[in-house]
């Protein structure tokens, strides 16, 4: 295989990083995502607009405003990091724990937005009429809710994990850029553009990410599309 094509250790270290990174920013957001696309969807209550805001503020404010807050609320000293550090002997910041939470806070909104949109677009009239034969909430969600939601969950997991794969300026921010621990394809691109003949390990990196950002966004509208199908089949 040409040399070209090659990662060396620290590329595939970044790598590997990023992918862990990302798989667990999705395993956190999966459950809250669903939860709160189904009460943004099915509920009205007072505050909905403002939840509804905070839910999609990280997509309006730039990545280092989010990374510099949960500085303030995680760091050693902030009110959240001091509590788990005393309580639980756990520190997020310099971490990649704590690389993965700014990673889910950031790609927190596009989950939940391709849920409520799949879920905006199916029938209502089932969850409605399983209400009236006398299904409880939890049965209805389960057996009728869920499954309209899915193939907004499985594109809303797909396409967060591959914007993950991304993330940068929240990450930096937040837990810095230190080789094998948080150091993911991004800051390892960032930190080649500072090195001097770091072109090689540039243009491997930039390539690296943009193959894998939009084979996410291609598998993303495939699992959807795949899946709409099979459950208009199935109905």
């Amino acid at each position: 295989m040409p040399d070209w094509f090659t990662l060396t250790a620290t590329e595939l270290q970044a790598l590997q990083l990023s992918l862990s990174v990302a798989l667990r920013s999705v395993l956190f957001n999966l459950l809250p995502a669903i939860a709160i696309a189904w009460l943004l969807t099915r509920r009205r209550f007072p505050g909905r607009l403002l939840l509804d805001a905070m839910v999609h503020l990280p997509l309006v404010l730039p990545p280092v405003v989010i990374g510099y807050l949960l500085l303030l609320l995680f760091g050693v000293r902030g009110p959240l990091g001091a509590w788990l550090q005393h309580a639980f002997d756990v520190r997020l910041v310099f971490t990649s724990t704590g690389a993965a939470l700014a990673t889910a806070v950031m790609s927190f909104p596009l989950m939940v937005r391709s849920m409520r949109i799949a879920l905006e677009n199916a029938d209502g009239g089932l969850e409605e009429a399983a209400r009236t034969l006398g299904a409880s909430v939890m049965d209805r969600f389960c057996t009728i809710t869920l499954p309209l939601m899915l193939p907004g969950v499985l594109a809303g997991v797909v396409t967060a994990f591959a914007a993950g794969l991304g993330e940068f300026g929240a990450v930096i921010t937040f837990v810095g850029n230190i080789p094998g621990e948080t150091q993911t394809l991004p800051l390892a691109l960032y930190s080649a553009l500072q090195t001097p003949d770091g072109d090689t390990h540039a243009v491997h990196l930039a390539t690296l990410s943009c193959v894998l950002g939009l084979s996410g966004l291609v598998l993303a509208e495939w699992l959807a599309r795949a899946l709409r199908r099979y459950l208009g089949r199935t109905a």
